[in-house]
């Protein structure tokens, strides 16, 4: 059974840093294309940035490009997404989301099978 699971999430001041993590269980993410989206009350859930399942990243979110920083870790089975140069409209819970087996992952949330159940993201100002 897979499993997808986030942490790292929590409150910290405009300016400060965060990293996400994402572990998974019940198959191998060097495998799999991987992403992170957020989501704020009443919008749509978007893609921050993903990970094709050869390593390549795409920043797609041109609002978080340059401060978010998406890698993986293979030997540990996990991926995280580091956060600097935190403002307030970065507030929203984070979710991280596994694509098909050797897929190419993508902008849209159907462009991925296997999802965390989220972590709240809240920066004060």
């Amino acid at each position: 059974q897979v499993q997808v699971v986030e942490s790292g999430g929590g409150l910290v001041q405009a300016g400060g840093s965060l990293r996400l993590d994402c572990t998974a269980s019940g198959l191998t993410l060097d495998d799999f294309a991987m992403a992170w989206f957020r989501q704020v009350p009443g919008k749509e859930r978007e893609v921050l940035s993903y990970i094709e399942w050869s390593g390549r990243i795409h920043d797609v979110d041109s609002s978080t490009r340059g401060r978010f920083t998406i890698t993986r870790d293979d030997a540990g089975n996990r991926f995280y997404l580091q956060m600097t140069e935190l403002k307030p409209e970065d507030t929203a819970m984070y979710y991280c989301a596994v694509g098909s087996y050797r897929g190419w992952g993508g902008l849209k949330v159907t462009d991925y099978v296997f999802w965390g159940r989220g972590t709240q993201v809240t920066v004060s100002s």
